[in-house]
């Protein structure tokens, strides 16, 4: 299996690098597309997921601290709200699917970009025997003085590997809204007992900052054609990130407005009856009234007569 996806990576990175015109950067960056397409809907699957769980935040929060010694009551009524504390864990998901893509390409680099003669004669066995290898040897490893083959010795690589996966981990993980971040430096004490009662919250967070710290220092030993995927990706995957959370972000503002318009078309209960009640209540006071005149004049006749007599 691991050999099977070795030999195709290579045939089809090969290929790309024969279409553009033996420009191995660009084929990179095609094959980085191709790969990230084909994450796609995981990705925006997963970014969805995740704003929906920061959206239930203050729902979690409230039900930890009412059933913080019942667990099994909190599990009941994470399961009522719909939330299920794995799916927070699935910040880092996209990556470990990537992660065979990653390995098989650091061995895939090694073999095309490696100019000894066992890799050439490896990279042989690696293509189909119909494919018309040596009319693309060598392969074209320098980009703008860099060797694609060797790690990067000026560290722009690595670092731009680091920023770039920082940011796709902030688009990738929602932050908070401004409102609950005023009540967490309000009440610090009691939102660090919340994350330590969440802690697959806590988790996500540490994760925005270990993954592009570790891939980061990984850089330093890759290929830096190998780094310039890795930076490829991530800003494909900000990009993506960004349109996602544009795209809920209309979706919200378009619900928000129906949801308006509804209750401007219903005529609510208060304003039906408040004429009516207003006149009902006019005519019983008239009704009161001519009853005391009534009753004040059949008093005054009495008192004539009694006065006559």
């Amino acid at each position: 299996m691991w050999n099977l996806l070795i030999n195709g990576m290579t045939y089809a990175l090969l290929l790309l690098y024969q279409w553009v015109g033996q420009n191995f950067v660009i084929a990179i960056a095609i094959f980085t597309i191709i790969i990230r397409l084909l994450t796609l809907p995981l990705n925006i699957r997963q970014q969805k997921s995740s704003i929906r769980m920061q959206e239930m935040q203050p729902q979690i929060k409230a039900i930890q601290q009412k059933h913080r010694d019942n667990p099994q009551k909190m599990q009941e009524e994470f399961k009522k709200i719909g939330y299920n504390p794995t799916e927070t864990l699935t910040g880092c998901l996209p990556m470990v699917i990537q992660m065979p893509v990653l390995f098989g390409l650091f061995q895939v680099l090694r073999l095309v970009l490696s100019t000894t003669p066992q890799a050439l004669f490896e990279l042989t066995t690696r293509v189909p025997a119909s494919f018309d290898l040596t009319s693309l040897l060598p392969i074209q490893q320098q980009f703008f003085g860099l060797n694609l083959g060797q790690p990067d010795p000026t560290f722009i690589l690595p670092l731009l590997v680091f920023g770039t996966m920082f940011l796709q981990q902030k688009y990738l993980s929602p932050t908070s809204k401004k409102s609950e971040e005023t009540s967490k430096s309000k009440n610090k004490g009691k939102n660090q007992k919340a994350q330590q009662d969440d802690p697959a919250a806590s988790m996500q967070k540490s994760m925005q900052y270990t993954m592009p710290i570790m891939f980061g220092v990984f850089s330093l030993q890759f290929q830096a054609g190998l780094s310039i995927y890795f930076v490829l990706s991530n800003i494909i995957g900000i990009v993506q990130g960004f349109y996602t959370r544009k795209i809920m972000d209309e979706e919200k503002e378009k619900q928000a407005a129906e949801k308006n318009n509804r209750g401007m078309m219903e005529p609510s209960t208060k304003d039906e009856f408040t004429p009516k009640t207003l006149e009902s209540g006019k005519s019983s006071k008239k009704a009161k009234s001519k009853k005391n005149n009534s009753n004040n004049s059949s008093q005054s006749k009495r008192k004539r007569r009694s006065a006559k007599r």
